[in-house]
């Protein structure tokens, strides 16, 4: 029996979105949702506290670097990564393999797994999927990610069909290797690169495989969005209505907005906490460029309409003198941007519900881009592809 349960509480009756209940070991997640990214157990500049205060319910953490630094058995010690970073709620863990693309001057791939080179002390590491699995297992996430052959989603030709034949291979191991069906949710990820047929056999094969979740890999790497939202749109249509689909590494907000409409529940990504620490803030009109000179004595919050502790108690100015000689600025976006993600996800949820999506499409479009003409063609194809046409 798997530790997850998913409930669709509403869907859209023009396009592919949902609202849903993802019931999990450490709680409800309510859908779609936004998941911050802690790397190392952590969210760059925001405590554990700060980030259930904000009301998410599902972050993220990696198990490449949790692997290397502290290492599983510390965190086991300390309570697994919940105890470990003192969080009660849900935490994903990635299984590694993105690794392979971030840090490839550092890996090489083979059929047993792939050999990584530590950028800490420069020891050779073999992560297999049985590795991966057992380095989940050690750190108690709610849900864990199988270990996949990952190529950037610039690449094409023999390469893309190898990782993705290899990647639902490795995918049988994980799921042998797996001690905890009943606490920890193993989730699928489907491969394929940008070629509809390799990904189709992917989704064919990994679909027929009892697991309690699926990934759509291997995209916003790059790729042109033309080819990216086709994929997405090509997965969602595939994958089966009764268990979340989770589209890995998006965050932009038009991204999110879009890949709600096309059938995706759950996305992560570093962009709101690592703009934050450039000194831009997140608005519902794109974002603020803090450092500049225009906001040295603008009073206003960040965001008139936004709740969060940042926008409560700083000014622009504030922010602005504060980014000049103290780390705390830093903080202070970050907690603002992650408060932005996860409203908008709430009200893209909302508008669900009350079977309003579509408009909330329309007037998101609006205030993000202004006149029509400014709207990316992407998106506008996209949307009208379920059935909202943009006015």
């Amino acid at each position: 029996m798997a530790a997850l349960s998913l409930r669709v509480v509403a869907e859209c009756r023009r396009s592919r979105a949902r609202a849903c209940e993802l019931r999990l070991p450490h709680g409800c997640v309510e859908c779609p949702a936004f998941m911050p990214v802690g790397t190392q157990g952590a969210l760059k500049g925001l405590t554990a506290a700060q980030l259930a205060a904000l009301g998410c319910r599902l972050c993220l953490g990696n198990t490449y670097h949790l692997g290397m630094r502290p290492g599983p058995e510390l965190v086991r010690k300390g309570g697994g990564l919940h105890g470990f970073m003192h969080w009660p709620w849900n935490l994903l863990t990635d299984s590694g393999g993105f690794q392979m693309v971030s840090l490839v001057e550092l890996s090489e791939v083979t059929e047993e797994g792939v050999l990584f080179r530590s950028p800490y002390d420069g020891k050779e590491i073999l992560l297999t999927p049985e590795k991966s699995i057992e380095i989940q297992n050690a750190l108690g996430s709610d849900i864990m990610m199988q270990l996949d052959d990952v190529v950037s989603s610039t690449v094409s030709g023999p390469r893309v069909e190898e990782a993705m034949f290899r990647s639902i291979r490795w995918l049988d191991r994980c799921i042998a290797a797996h001690r905890t069906p009943d606490k920890q949710n193993l989730f699928a990820i489907i491969q394929g690169g940008l070629d509809p047929a390799l990904r189709t056999k992917c989704l064919e094969e990994m679909t027929q495989r009892e697991v309690p979740g699926f990934a759509i890999g291997g995209l916003s790497g790059g790729e042109a969005k033309d080819h990216f939202w086709r994929m997405v749109a090509l997965s969602t249509s595939r994958l089966p209505r009764d268990k979340p689909r989770y589209l890995m590494g998006v965050g932009y907000a038009t991204d999110l907005v879009v890949c709600v409409a096309l059938g995706c529940d759950m996305f992560d990504c570093v962009f709101p906490t690592r703009t934050a620490r450039f000194g831009s803030a997140l608005i519902p009109s794109g974002s603020l460029q803090l450092k500049n000179k225009q906001y040295a004595k603008d009073w206003r919050p960040v965001d008139e309409n936004c709740g969060c502790p940042t926008c409560q108690r700083y000014s622009r100015a504030f922010l602005h003198t504060l980014f000049r000689h103290d780390t705390a600025a830093m903080h202070h976006v970050t907690v603002h941007n992650i408060a932005y993600q996860l409203n908008l996800m709430r009200s893209i949820r909302e508008s669900i519900i009350q079977q309003r999506f579509p408009q909330f499409v329309q007037d998101f479009m609006k205030t993000m881009y202004g006149h029509r003409e400014s709207y990316p063609q992407w998106a506008t194809e996209a949307l009208a592809s379920v059935g909202i046409a943009l006015e």
